[in-house]
């Protein structure tokens, strides 16, 4: 494993001084806690607002006796806290957002509520404030099923097929009406399936809690040749900071591809996830697909590879391929569950 700290000190204070206080919403959850662990790390003050529905506040934990952070128990639908939060903030990561793609389709409300609404809640009190720098997670769901593979960032028309999509490319398009409006500086990441410790939801986690009930037998659902990009969160996180550092914005609103270089399918994650539990003889049974196609649930996307060509051009480029990208983080979230239940058991034994 690799640090994603800038070791440059004069990098780190020029960094520091050009994002000022920074406010990262959704903090405590999966890419949010490693945005915090990384500022915080070059010497960035950060503000927290996260609700904790579906983040940890043990992914901060390790924080709370710095003076340069304060953690804020507060919702996007409060427009006072929103507001209190933003007091002399110079930069935003918007994190706090729904994550799961596939409960769209049965509550299309909850996509809608979380990732756009909030948005644009949290965007009125941003224009409101002296926020310079917005940006924002998107997903390479907005592209849908794209003819071009690898995808750029200016293919179109971009035609989701999830509600999840439609929230993200919705954000996108509010995010670059206000940045156009009211002269705010954004950044658009799309980013591949984003994997490693930490992370509650994906394929990787549903296989692991899949094989703890029944270590003979895992469902896969589609036909399993679904074949996607994983990227590493530390790859990922190194992204971010690679782009703030190296980019100098010619546009209000500038939009990047964040994956790895290859894909992998579904069935070889399934047996990467079997090896790494020391599982032998598991028979792997695809459900069957909802369609004709093979795709595992509606809104799947079966093929997804995003062109990164733009952002290298920066000097980042993935260390991980999908295949290591998925290996790392299947040892990762086993070794997070183990120290989960050994944790519990200690509580329970008290």
């Amino acid at each position: 494993m690799y640090n994603t700290t800038f070791n440059n000190s004069e990098i780190c204070k020029d960094l520091s001084l050009r994002l000022g206080t920074v406010l990262v919403t959704g903090g405590a959850g999966f890419i949010g806690s490693y945005i915090v662990d990384n500022l915080l790390s070059k010497g960035v003050k950060v503000k927290v607002l996260d609700n904790l529905s579906s983040g940890s506040i043990s992914f901060l934990s390790k924080h709370f006796d710095n003076k340069k952070f304060d953690f804020l128990d507060k919702d996007l639908n409060d427009p006072e806290s929103t507001k209190e939060a933003l007091e002399d903030v110079k930069t935003v990561f918007h994190m706090a957002a729904y994550p799961e793609v596939r409960t769209g389709f049965e509550d299309p409300e909850t996509p809608y509520n979380n990732n756009i609404r909030n948005t644009f809640n949290l965007l009125e009190q941003v224009r409101k404030s002296k926020v310079e720098t917005f940006l924002f997670p998107s997903s390479s769901t907005v592209y849908g099923e794209p003819e071009k593979i690898p995808t750029p960032e200016n293919y179109g028309p971009l035609l989701p097929i999830s509600l999840y999509g439609a929230s993200k490319i919705a954000c996108e398009a509010l995010l670059s009406s206000y940045c156009y409006t009211y002269g705010i500086n954004g950044y658009i990441f799309r980013l591949a399936n984003v994997i490693g410790s930490r992370s509650r939801h994906g394929v990787i986690w549903d296989f692991i809690k899949k094989l703890q009930n029944n270590n003979n037998r895992l469902e896969i659902m589609g036909n399993g040749l679904q074949s996607k990009s994983y990227i590493h969160i530390l790859d990922c996180i190194e992204s971010f900071f690679s782009c703030l550092t190296h980019m100098q914005v010619k546009e209000r609103i500038e939009i990047f591809n964040v994956g790895s270089e290859d894909r992998l399918d579904v069935i070889s994650i399934a047996k990467i996830v079997c090896n790494t539990m020391n599982l032998r003889g598991v028979e792997l049974v695809t459900q069957g697909p909802v369609s004709n196609d093979g795709r595992g649930w509606i809104g799947d996307v079966k093929y997804m590879h995003l062109d990164i060509s733009k952002l290298k051009k920066l000097g980042w480029k993935p260390r991980f391929s999908s295949m290591n990208a998925v290996t790392l983080a299947s040892k990762e979230l086993v070794d997070d569950l183990n120290n989960f239940n050994v944790s519990k058991k200690q509580i329970e034994s008290v």
